[in-house]
């Protein structure tokens, strides 16, 4: 049995805050970049692509906020099953570890109650997902999540005659209404099976992955690129302003669901990736 002690998570998703609301994540990056080079010269799209990645680069130097929207904290607690947590609660230490980050930052602080709409003042609380992992070792992956792409986000409850057909249309149908109010090229996390809560949280943990990516399972990896393919085609492009790239990529998770049901959750993402993680 492994003791860690509170004030370590904490300290640790202070860190991750801090880092992760600065910089793009490199394979959204490296992605932008890509999708820079394939735009014709000139075009509106290719400009909105190159201020995007000015932004980042600037950010970056002078140490200040990639995007205005600091988001909502998610973090995802992945706890080895030989770890005891000492001290506070592991809510009161993510939470902590949010509080202090934000505040020495000078991060926006978004969250308030969802009908008075008074503001908590300090962006807490942070929606934690955890998970028991085999192991002594915590693992800590935080994702500012803003709520221009996630308010465009959507869940269906398919029924399992829709199948494959039904999945990818789900995923290309979130973004055609999107349109441009996510600020794309966006990315889709999507999660598939489970349940109406677990499916949702999937699609959570897909943005996660690095860009460029695909899922282990042959079936799902071919989703990922068929859905890319159809939304790239849509032509919405960079910032709504037509083109080749509407989004950036399409990560998929799974789980196993009941017989009569296949839900699909499509988490939408803004360009502005931004996602850290370590393992403590």
């Amino acid at each position: 049995m492994r003791i860690l002690s509170s004030k370590t998570i904490e300290d640790a998703v202070y860190r991750l805050a801090a880092k992760a609301c600065l910089r793009l994540t490199p394979s959204c990056e490296r992605a932008l970049r890509e999708a820079e080079r394939c735009e014709s010269e000139g075009s509106a799209a290719r400009f909105a692509l190159s201020a995007v990645l000015d932004n980042a680069e600037i950010a970056a130097e002078e140490k200040m906020a990639v995007c205005q929207d600091t988001g909502y904290a998610v973090v995802l607690a992945e706890i080895g099953q030989d770890v005891h947590i000492e001290g506070a609660l592991l809510s009161d230490a993510v939470n902590g570890g949010v509080r202090r980050a934000y505040e020495d930052m000078c991060f926006r602080k978004s969250v308030c109650d969802p009908v008075t709409r008074a503001n908590t003042a300090d962006n807490t609380p942070a929606s934690l997902h955890t998970e028991i992992v085999a192991g002594d070792r915590v693992r800590l992956t935080f994702l500012p999540k803003g709520f221009g792409s996630e308010n465009m986000s959507r869940l269906y409850m398919l029924t399992p005659a829709q199948g494959v057909k039904g999945i990818v249309d789900s995923i290309v149908e979130t973004v055609r209404l999107a349109g441009s109010k996510p600020c794309p090229p966006v990315i889709c996390g999507v999660g598939i099976g489970g349940t109406f809560d677990t499916c949702a949280y999937l699609a959570k943990k897909a943005l996660t992955r690095p860009l460029g990516s695909h899922n282990g399972r042959p079936d799902i990896a071919a989703i990922e690129e068929e859905a890319l393919n159809r939304i790239n085609a849509l032509g919405i492009g960079a910032q709504g302003f037509g083109g080749k790239t509407t989004a950036l990529g399409v990560l998929c998770e799974v789980l196993p669901t009941h017989i009569a049901g296949l839900p699909v959750a499509v988490n939408i993402q803004c360009h502005c990736m931004r996602c850290e993680s370590t393992e403590i």
